[in-house]
């Protein structure tokens, strides 16, 4: 049977239990051929993975990398296919079977662990996270687990704290890395529970939080607990980034001259991300949604509660999970981003209908995709599109000012400033009437917005300094993306250029 015959047969399964789909269902007291509808519905499943494939076409080639989509109504795969090289260096193509890194789509994986101890009563979900890692500072008012899970615990992101330390996204990074650095930090964004702001630090220590109280690594207790029940073969959390892993997509990006390159992801650390997976077993999971195979129903539904904050307002985030509209139409999703890997899981609760796009590309959006692919297939169902939100105007923050500095206020803004929570020391320098900063494995020129502040690239981004009493500057703050007022003090380095000249024995000068 060809591949089209099929998925015309798997759609008019579909469009019998879901009604309205493609508009191929026969009315009440209509004498209706079955040859004639089912002609009907292999030219409404042909055209819509027609439409489907022309989202792809710029990687569906054997120079690129690409993605795997899946299509699903009513807990079936009604359509798949695979687009690019899972390897370009090999040439191997990308199938329904390709395995994936897939990011922040982890997450929800994580928090469903946490919710199974708590269905078990092993931690509550309002303890204090100290209770499980006392290692992390006492900021002076509880972080709950259930801020943890609501990106509400004002922690800083532990992504942000490893680039401004001096890591690039290359290096090799253990979750004793991230640990190390997570136990140093003494200062919150916020409040806890005042805001919402993304947080991977969070999913980090909410993964050690289920290694601690079940006895077992995380890795295996979500195989254990989650993929094996559901016969999710294909998938795993990678705790050791040098696993093999069969049937891998290798991750890549464009250059500035537009010419894809590898891009490492030596990730050995889990929780926010590390999940491995194939759209196949990614449908597995999605349909554990309505059926609560692994952990029941009412546990499924908590995993979508949203999120409040102190105030009482609600946020569009539940546990792993974003919770929205679409149209008019509520939507459950989330998308991945590490290195050249992008990943994003659409579902549609009421309508039964899920999107999942993996891809290995670096320039693609597949949350844009998904929602394509949804405008496809739920058209009938869809209200109309809302109008693009227009753009910011530019904050102050973001025009320069570039006033000229004397030679004394530059001196003075000049020296070595340390950060206790990074175990750094960046240096101020000035040069040619400006003033750069060097930090760990990198240097960047500062441009003025106001006084004392000024901005640069990632990883800096905006830089206040701060003074004494007596005017003098004592030192600085950075805050960049999801890291807040991140504290450095002015010191002085004992210079160590008295140190005496090594004495060479006779006859040994070079």
């Amino acid at each position: 049977m060809s591949h089209r015959m099929l998925l015309a047969r798997v759609f008019l399964l579909s469009l019998l239990a879901f009604p309205g789909m493609g508009g191929a269902v026969a009315q009440p007291g209509m004498a209706t051929d079955a040859s004639t509808m089912i002609k009907k519905v292999s030219q409404t499943a042909v055209f819509n993975a027609r439409q489907v494939d022309a989202l792809f076409a710029k990687w569906a080639s054997p120079t690129s990398p690409g993605a795997a989509v899946a299509v699903i109504q009513n807990g079936k795969i009604t359509y798949s296919h695979g687009y690019g090289m899972a390897s370009l260096e090999y040439r191997v193509p990308i199938t329904s079977t390709t395995v994936f890194h897939v990011a922040s789509l982890s997450k929800q994986f994580t928090a469903f662990s946490i919710l199974l101890l708590a269905q078990e009563g092993k931690l509550s979900l309002d303890d204090d996270i100290r209770k499980y890692v006392p290692e992390m500072h006492d900021f002076g008012t509880p972080i709950t687990i259930r801020e943890l899970l609501h990106h509400t615990s004002g922690l800083r992101d532990q992504w942000g704290l490893l680039r401004l330390a001096g890591w690039r996204h290359d290096d090799v990074i253990t979750e004793r890395d991230v640990l190390g650095l997570l136990w140093r930090q003494k200062e919150l964004n916020f409040r806890p529970g005042e805001q919402m702001l993304y947080s991977n630090t969070g999913y980090t220590l909410l993964a050690l939080i289920v290694a601690r109280v079940s006895g077992v690594p995380f890795s295996q207790f979500t195989q254990q607990r989650i993929f094996q029940p559901l016969g999710m073969a294909h998938t795993h959390f990678q705790d050791e980034y040098t696993n093999v892993v069969k049937n891998r997509a290798y991750s890549y990006d464009k250059d500035r001259d537009g010419v894809y390159r590898y891009v490492a992801l030596p990730y050995s650390t889990v929780g926010p991300t590390s999940l491995f997976t194939d759209i196949e077993d990614m449908a597995r999971w999605d349909e554990n949604f309505y059926t609560g195979k692994v952990g029941g129903k009412d546990l499924v539904a908590e995993l979508q509660v949203q999120g409040k904050l102190n105030s009482g307002q609600q946020t569009s985030y539940a546990d792993g999970l974003n919770i929205r509209k679409y149209r008019g139409l509520k939507t459950v999703s989330h998308d991945g981003s590490d290195a050249g890997y992008r990943a994003n899981i659409l579902r549609f609760p009421d309508q039964h209908f899920s999107v999942i796009v993996l891809s290995n590309a670096g320039d693609m959006e597949p949350d844009d995709i998904s929602y394509n692919i949804a405008d496809v297939y739920l058209a009938r169902y869809l209200g109309p599109k809302s109008e693009p939100v227009p753009a910011e105007t530019p904050s102050p923050e973001a025009v320069s000012i570039d006033p000229k500095l004397t030679a004394d206020q530059l001196n003075d803004l000049a020296g070595e400033y340390y950060s206790e929570e990074l175990a750094v020391l960046f240096v101020i320098s000035a040069k040619d009437g400006h003033l750069s900063v060097q930090y760990p494995r990198g240097e960047l020129n500062l441009r003025q917005t106001a006084a004392d502040q000024y901005v640069a690239e990632f990883p800096i981004g905006t830089l206040k300094f701060t003074r004494a009493s007596d005017g003098a500057s004592n030192g600085f703050t950075i805050s960049v993306g999801r890291v807040r007022d991140l504290r450095f003090n002015k010191v002085t380095i004992a210079p160590t250029t008295n140190l005496p000249t090594p004495k060479v024995p006779a006859g040994k000068e070079r």
